[in-house]
């Protein structure tokens, strides 16, 4: 990441708990979507062109796919080029 591409940088609560409502065994996808999801529309940025970090999904996988976290604060940099990554403060 060069320091001169960056637009903002913003600090994120994402509530996961619209995750939970779907099956056990996938709550860890749809996490991660609804976390994309999020994103997308606090940013204004396309859901293709947000990039998450692996520490992120890390957090999100942490224990299990089952057992999610109910939020996660995350820190966004969105980039001139219209991309946005997804990073742990």
């Amino acid at each position: 990441m060069v320091e001169t591409e960056v637009q903002n940088e913003i600090i994120l609560n994402v509530p996961l708990r619209k995750a939970k409502l779907s099956s056990r065994s996938r709550r860890a996808d749809s996490a991660v979507n609804v976390l994309k999801t999020f994103v997308s529309k606090n940013t204004k940025t396309e859901m293709s062109k947000i990039w998450i970090d692996t520490t992120v999904n890390n957090r999100i996988w942490e224990k299990g796919k089952t057992k999610i976290p109910s939020k996660l604060t995350v820190k966004v940099v969105k980039l001139q080029d219209g991309t946005a990554e997804v990073l742990l403060p």
